[in-house]
C-alpha cells in the first residue's frame, strides 16, 4: 500500500455519463408505479410526479455542474458540503452516506438483485439461519452478500474493471428498457387500454388492501390529495435517486470541469424520459383498475400486479408467459449494474473523508492498481451486515430523506460560495441561477415538509440518524487534533 499515490484521471464524458444513468437505473422503475397508483389512484397525478422527480432531478444536476467545476476533488458533494459550510456539516454529510445512504442502497439493490434470480432458483427464497424472532436469513440474502463482495473485488482491481462492467451492464439495461418501451406501445396502442386509462385522469383516490384481504377505497381532493402525493413522490425519487455518484469519483475523470457537468446533464435527462416513457408503456398494456383475484395479468391490471411488479406484469402481456423470466432478466442485469456504480463511487467519498482525518486512517491509502481497496471493502462489510439485517427497505426510506436534505443543504452552498467566493474560477456557472436552484430548494424542501407530517417515523428516524454523528463527529476530531500534537 502506499499514500504518496493519487487517483488517475481515466474516465471519459461517456464513462462518467453511463456511471450517472447507471447508478440511478435500479429495480424501482419495475416496482413503485404499482405503490405510486395505490395511493393517489390517478393516472395523471402518477405522471405529473413522475415528470416532477424528472425536472427537480435535472435542476439539481444542473445546480450541482457550477459546484464539480469548482471542486473537481474525489469526495465530489462530500468536498461542496464542507467548502461551503465547514468540516462539521461535512462530516454528517459523509456518517449519513456510509451508514444509510450508499450502504443502504447497494444492500436493498443487491437484495433486488438475488430476489429476482430466485425466479429461476426458488430454492434461494429458503431459510439458511434463525435465532427465534431476532435473526432470519436466506439463501437469497447470503447471495446479496456474495454479489457486493463480487463487485467489491472486481473494483478493487483497478478502475478499468469497474468502467467495463458500467458500460456493459448500462448500455444493456438502457437497450433492454428502449425494447420493453417501442415493444409495449407497439403492441399496446393497438388496443384501447390507454385511452381508456385516460378517461377522468384526475379523479384521486387512495387503495388499501387490509391484512384480511379486503380493500377500501378514500377519495381524494385538497389538502388530503397534496399530502399523499407528496409522501408517494419518495418513490420515484428514489427511482431517480444516486446522480450525484459521479461527483464522488471527480478525481478519476478526464477535464473534470466540463465532463462531470455534462454528465450529471445528460445522465438525469436520459433516465428522465425513460422512465415517463415505461410508464406510459405500462398504461398502454395494462389498465389501471383491476381485480386482486383475478387469475392474469391483465385482469389484476397495475393497480394490484402481482408482487408489485408491473414491469413483469408489462412484459408477460408482451411476451406471455416467459415474459416473466424475461423481466427477472432484464432487472438482475439492472441492479447488477446499478451496483457497480454505488460500489465503485461510494469508496471515493470515504477516501476523501479519510484523508481529512474524518474516516479510519486506512482508508486513504491506494492499492497496486491505484484504487482506494481499504475504503471499498470497509463500504463491502456494513453494506453486507445491512443485507443480512433485513432492515434495508425501512433504510431506502431513510436515506432517500436524508439524500434531499442533503441536495437542499448543497445547492444552498451555491449562494454561499458566490457570496463568500465570487472571484473563485467557475468553468461552468449553474444554468438559470439563481431561479433553477431557488425553485428546487423550494419543491424539495416541501416534499420534505410534507414528509414529515405523513411519514414521521422514518423520517424522523432519518434525522435522529444524522444527528447521532454530532457526537461522533467531535470523538473523531478530537482524536485527529491529538494526533496532529503528537506529530507536532
Amino acid at each position: 500500500m502506499s499514500e504518496n499515490k493519487e487517483l488517475k484521471r481515466t474516465l471519459g464524458l461517456f464513462d462518467a455519463t453511463s456511471i450517472v444513468a447507471g447508478s440511478m437505473i435500479g429495480s424501482g422503475i419495475f416496482i413503485v408505479t404499482v405503490s405510486m397508483m395505490r395511493d393517489i389512484g390517478s393516472v395523471g397525478w402518477m405522471l405529473f410526479l413522475w415528470l416532477l422527480t424528472g425536472i427537480i432531478t435535472i435542476f439539481a444536476a444542473l445546480s450541482y455542474g457550477e459546484l464539480a467545476g469548482m471542486m473537481p476533488n474525489a469526495g465530489g458533494q462530500y468536498v461542496y458540503i464542507q467548502r461551503a459550510y465547514g468540516r462539521m456539516i461535512s462530516f454528517l454529510y459523509g456518517w449519513t452516506v456510509f451508514t444509510v445512504i450508499q450502504t443502504g442502497v447497494i444492500a436493498a439493490v443487491a437484495v433486488a438483485f438475488s430476489k429476482y434470480t430466485s425466479v429461476f432458483f426458488p430454492e434461494l427464497n429458503n431459510e439458511l439461519y434463525s435465532y427465534g424472532n431476532v435473526i432470519q436469513i436466506t439463501f437469497a440474502q447470503l447471495l446479496a452478500v456474495i454479489s457486493v463482495v463480487l463487485l467489491t473485488f472486481i473494483n478493487t482491481r483497478g478502475v478499468q474493471n469497474g468502467r467495463i462492467i458500467q458500460l456493459v451492464f448500462t448500455s444493456a439495461k438502457v437497450f433492454a428498457l428502449f425494447a420493453l418501451i417501442v415493444l409495449g406501445l407497439a403492441i399496446g396502442l393497438k388496443t384501447n387500454t390507454l385511452s381508456q386509462n385516460f378517461t377522468d385522469i384526475w379523479s384521486a383516490s387512495k387503495t388499501t388492501i387490509l391484512p384480511n384481504g379486503s380493500i377500501t377505497i378514500v377519495p381524494l381532493a385538497g389538502f388530503a390529495l397534496m399530502g399523499a402525493m407528496g409522501a408517494t413522490i419518495i418513490n420515484s425519487l428514489f427511482s431517480s435517486d444516486a446522480w450525484n455518484n459521479v461527483t464522488f469519483i471527480s478525481g478519476e475523470i478526464k477535464d473534470p470541469k466540463r465532463n462531470i457537468p455534462r454528465s450529471l446533464f445528460l445522465g438525469t435527462l436520459i433516465v428522465t424520459f425513460i422512465y415517463i416513457l415505461a410508464n406510459i408503456a405500462y398504461l398502454a398494456l395494462l389498465p389501471v383498475n383491476g381485480s386482486a383475484e383475478a387469475a392474469d395479468v391483465a385482469g389484476r391490471g397495475i393497480m394490484f400486479a402481482s408482487e408489485k411488479r408491473v414491469g413483469a406484469a408489462a412484459a408477460s402481456v408482451i411476451f406471455g408467459d416467459i415474459g416473466v423470466s424475461i423481466m427477472a432478466v432484464l432487472i438482475m442485469i439492472s441492479t447488477f449494474g446499478c451496483n457497480n456504480g454505488l460500489v465503485l463511487a461510494g469508496s471515493r467519498l470515504y477516501y476523501a473523508m479519510s484523508k481529512d482525518g474524518l474516516f479510519f486512517k486506512k482508508a486513504q491509502k491506494l492499492n497496486s492498481k491505484q484504487v482506494p481497496g481499504i475504503a471499498l471493502w470497509i463500504q463491502c462489510i456494513w453494506a453486507s451486515i445491512l443485507c443480512l439485517s433485513g432492515k434495508y427497505e425501512d433504510l431506502l426510506v431513510f436515506s432517500t430523506f436524508a439524500s434531499l436534505l442533503f441536495y437542499i443543504l448543497t445547492i444552498g452552498g451555491l449562494f454561499i460560495l458566490r457570496k463568500t467566493e465570487p472571484d473563485a474560477l467557475r468553468p461552468y456557472k449553474a444554468f438559470g441561477y439563481p431561479y433553477i436552484p431557488i425553485i428546487y430548494i423550494s419543491i424539495t424542501l416541501l416534499i420534505c415538509i410534507d414528509l414529515l407530517i405523513y411519514d414521521t417515523k422514518n423520517t424522523g428516524g432519518s434525522l435522529l440518524l444524522i444527528a447521532l454523528g454530532i457526537p461522533i463527529y467531535y470523538l473523531t476530531n478530537k482524536k485527529t487534533n491529538i494526533s496532529n500534537e503528537i506529530i507536532e
